[in-house]
């Protein structure tokens, strides 16, 4: 089996490199509370699943060798994330700590962030390069082991990932505590989203 002590430390320390994932969970979790930045930090990990599905049965191999194909997936994202961000802008009330307690609004927070995650290309990438690292040939059945490193993968990012929600959250408050800079929450979110889109649409800028 995998070495799965070796796998959870590396995966720990590549959970909470900064990259437009944890920016996202950041800035949520500055802008609207905990609970949003935590729905977030879920929604990541949960999209670590479908690029695990990807990377054990090869798709992702497909991805890498069409020029075109992975361009088309990563500026797809590139837009959503764009979007998000011009929709933060124009519904800032909606955008607001007060919009997103309610079980509705958190839903698409999640929504949104299993969708950009699935997005990005280089997720997808990332698992097929990281995950065979640790796939012990000689146990056999490599998809289940893929399967299972994925899943690890997915819960050290719940947990890495919702410590910097509460900790952004942490900020947030006391940010929202000053007027002046509370109310300029919603256009920061706003441009950062937009921001996060168009670095990963360039191709030297684009991250994990």
């Amino acid at each position: 089996m995998p070495d799965f002590a070796l796998f959870i430390a590396a995966s720990a320390l590549l959970a909470i490199a900064p990259g437009p994932d944890v920016i996202y969970v950041l800035t949520r979790g500055v802008s609207q509370g905990r609970k949003a930045g935590l729905a977030a930090a879920l929604g990541f990990a949960s999209g670590c699943i479908f690029h695990t599905v990807l990377a054990a049965v090869g798709v992702a191999a497909l991805i890498r060798s069409s020029e075109l194909a992975f361009d088309l997936v990563r500026y797809a994202g590139a837009a959503y994330l764009v979007w998000i961000g011009i929709q933060a802008l124009r519904h800032s009330s909606s955008f607001s700590i007060e919009g997103a307690s309610d079980a509705k609004a958190l839903a698409t927070i999640y929504k949104q962030s299993v969708i950009g995650n699935m997005l990005n290309p280089k997720v997808t990438l990332f698992f097929l390069a990281f995950l065979p690292q640790f796939v012990n040939a000689k146990a056999g059945n490599v998809g289940l082991q893929m399967t299972l490193l994925g899943v690890v993968f997915m819960g050290v990012t719940i947990v890495v990932f919702g410590a910097v929600a509460i900790f952004a959250a942490m900020i947030g408050d006391w940010v929202r505590r000053k007027p002046a800079i509370g109310q300029r929450l919603n256009v920061f979110a706003g441009f950062t989203f937009i921001a996060l889109g168009i670095r990963v649409a360039l191709p030297d800028m684009a991250a994990k």
